[in-house]
């Protein structure tokens, strides 16, 4: 259950972020009011993924890994940005390193 909690703080991170973007500067209060319900929410729904029981650091890992991967392509449909190879390289490192902590946790 921990893991859908987390999921869904992922979701509303990515959701914020994006609108952080399209807020152009805060000049747009639509996009205001999503980021700010959803870094609220994000935070929110982590807390109740720790209270069940996921490890921080993982979680964490979690969180920050797709939400950085989610932001970055989804950034290229809605704002027209682009990846380079070596972004594209970053990203998987960094998805790898979770992949790390997970395995590392089931270890211990």
């Amino acid at each position: 259950m921990g893991y859908l909690f987390l999921a869904g703080a992922i979701f509303s991170e990515v959701i914020a972020t994006l609108s952080l973007r399209a807020s152009e500067g805060f000049r747009k209060p639509l996009f205001v009011a999503i980021l700010v319900v959803g870094y609220l929410a994000s935070f929110a729904l982590l807390s109740a993924a720790l209270q069940r029981g996921v490890p921080l650091g993982l979680a964490y890992g979690i969180w920050a890994a797709i939400g950085v991967a989610l932001v970055a392509v989804l950034s290229i449909p809605l704002f027209g940005e682009s990846l380079t190879g070596v972004q594209v390289a970053g990203l998987v490192l960094v998805i790898m390193g979770v992949v790390a902590l997970e395995m590392g946790a089931a270890e211990h």
